[in-house]
């Protein structure tokens, strides 16, 4: 789902530094033909040549706003961006929270198609957040199925649809989600199931690179943006100076995006209180994504901090605890959510001084640490991750300084 030099989604196109709009269309003007094509092939398949096309780059920057837009990108390039024919019903009401981890309302998630966006999360054995797949539709058609960007120099469509595929990347990974037969790119109940698992095979493709730069759901987005080809070539996300910098804007973008995305738990949210501090005041050990086999992924996917058996550990800042238990290599460990929909790991404890539902405050103890589980002396192991689940690990560091951190 390559396209070459195209920014947002949206039928908004860029040629030679200029604008060109072009307004979306339904399902109706397309053939069946190009809608239905080849045979799904198996989804679990090693992604070597890029997975939309050869183009140099798969799809721009979708936006985050209707109306007159400056975008992240634009702004990079001096361009403002006017959007037309915008789909931005959002199912209605007021702002209320979903059933599971999306906001759902009005600048937020559509109604309508958060659970599709929580079972495909859901589906994927890996690890992948719900608050990605969200920000990532929203960044490529800010939830409109109908949306269709097209080539500045032919006018021909390139993409499609509210996940925004291009026909021959839909027609090798497009799915019947519904089951009713048809595999229909403008119909959201195919397209955001399709979207998760390419989405889902990426993610596991990127776990097997540890030695390269960016973090598994990182490199999983610049794939899906770029092709695979592209984060081989780089050994991680694309630099700025790839593509106009659409990829490496693309991943910051629906990183930063997945957090305002993310509901928040109710226990995390009136009445919860605490800074946001370091886990342990003890010097940092082993940095993130450190190479080594010792590691079943290959890399580290935290951090460590030298810290003795029986010194106390805290939470980094207000949430809910999720997991406090004993877990294979891990030891003892505590996890908790945070009101950005992040989570925090605490391993290799000596004793817990929580359970699971229990909610903190940043630097309130939860345990002290130790030895346990898969290791060579005692130190915490410290995690930020996307989601619960191991593999969803991002670098601790840059995210605990954005809270005011000094470390």
């Amino acid at each position: 789902m390559h396209r070459p030099s195209v920014l947002p989604s949206l039928g908004v196109e860029m040629r030679c530094g200029s604008v060109a709009l072009t307004s979306s269309r339904g399902p109706a003007e397309r053939s069946r033909a190009d809608r239905y094509r080849l045979p799904r092939v198996a989804h679990r398949a090693v992604h070597g040549q890029a997975r939309g096309s050869g183009l140099e780059a798969k799809r721009g920057i979708g936006l985050l706003a209707a109306a007159f837009v400056v975008s992240p990108l634009a702004l990079g390039l001096g361009i403002v961006l006017l959007i037309a024919a915008f789909d931005d019903d959002d199912g209605g009401g007021d702002f209320q929270l979903a059933a599971g981890t999306l906001r759902v309302g009005p600048g937020y998630v559509p109604a309508k198609y958060a659970a599709l966006i929580e079972k495909a999360a859901a589906d994927c054995d890996q690890g992948l957040p719900a608050g990605i797949l969200a920000a990532q539709i929203q960044a490529e058609s800010n939830f409109n199925p109908n949306a269709q960007s097209k080539d500045p120099a032919t006018g021909k469509p390139i993409a499609d649809g509210i996940a925004q595929f291009i026909p021959s990347t839909w027609a090798s990974e497009g799915i019947d989600g519904n089951g009713d037969g048809k595999r229909d790119v403008w119909d959201p109940e195919d397209a955001i199931p399709s979207q998760g698992e390419m989405m889902c095979d990426l993610l596991e493709t990127a776990k097997k690179h540890p030695e390269y730069n960016g973090s598994p759901v990182e490199l999983a987005l610049a794939g899906y943006n770029a092709g695979w080809d592209r984060v081989r070539q780089y050994k991680g996300v694309p630099p700025a100076s790839f593509a106009q910098g659409q990829t490496y804007n693309y991943v910051k973008i629906i990183m930063e995006a997945q957090h305002k995305l993310t509901a928040p738990d109710a226990a995390a949210g009136p009445g919860m209180s605490g800074e946001w501090t370091r886990p342990v005041n003890a010097p940092l050990g082993t940095p993130y994504h450190q190479s080594g086999g010792m590691w079943s992924s290959g890399y580290h996917t935290g951090i460590d901090f030298a810290a003795g058996v029986g010194t106390p550990i805290s939470a980094v800042g207000p949430g809910k605890v999720v997991s406090a238990s004993r877990v294979s290599s891990y030891g003892r460990q505590v996890i908790i959510r945070h009101p950005d929909g992040m989570h925090t790991q605490y391993a290799h404890l000596s004793q817990l001084k929580v359970k699971a539902g229990d909610t903190v405050k940043g630097g309130q103890v939860i345990g002290l640490s130790g030895a346990d589980g898969n290791v060579s002396g005692p130190h915490l192991h410290f995690e930020v991750r996307t989601g619960p689940a191991y593999g969803t690990d991002i670098s601790p560091l840059p995210y605990l300084r954005k809270k005011g951190v000094n470390i």
